[in-house]
């Protein structure tokens, strides 16, 4: 009974200060801002721009499994550049389905060209759950009423 008409902004993620650096910042700097904010990734931007997204698992494929420096390795150097993004307004079973589909866990919101939020897995499924659990309440209700 999830409701697929549940959408990105809100349901799954609300008021959110964004995660960015700047393409030039040091993956050293990148994992020291995402230790602090206990996030998974962050945003890469040029002024105002998307430009690319940098996550744990890059972290871990791009940088520490190629050996190369973090201290001087920069994010434009391994970061995905021109992730794919997400409307505020798209459901979150689309938003589930393009990271199934592409295998991230982390999807940025984008509304025109400003950068609205990032959407990661566990927001979505915070958001199925409590849908689910409102399903269940409504249902049991539904039979208990007769």
């Amino acid at each position: 009974m999830i409701q697929t008409e549940r959408t990105v902004v809100p349901h799954a993620v609300s008021e959110q200060s964004l995660a960015t650096l700047e393409p030039g910042a040091t993956i050293v700097e990148a994992a020291r801002m995402m230790a602090y904010l206990r996030i998974g990734a962050l945003m890469v931007v040029e002024g105002e721009k998307l430009v690319g997204i940098f996550s744990e698992r890059d972290a871990l494929t791009r940088v520490l499994a190629k050996e190369l420096d973090p201290a001087t390795t920069t994010l434009a150097q391994v970061m995905t550049p021109d992730p794919i993004t997400i409307a505020p307004d798209a459901t979150v079973q689309q938003a589930l389905d393009i990271m199934a589909a592409k295998g991230f866990r982390h999807l940025p919101v984008i509304e025109d060209t400003r950068i609205v939020a990032i959407v990661s897995i566990r927001d979505l499924y915070r958001s199925v759950k409590d849908q689910m659990e409102s399903d269940i309440l409504l249902l049991a209700e539904t039979l208990l009423q007769g």
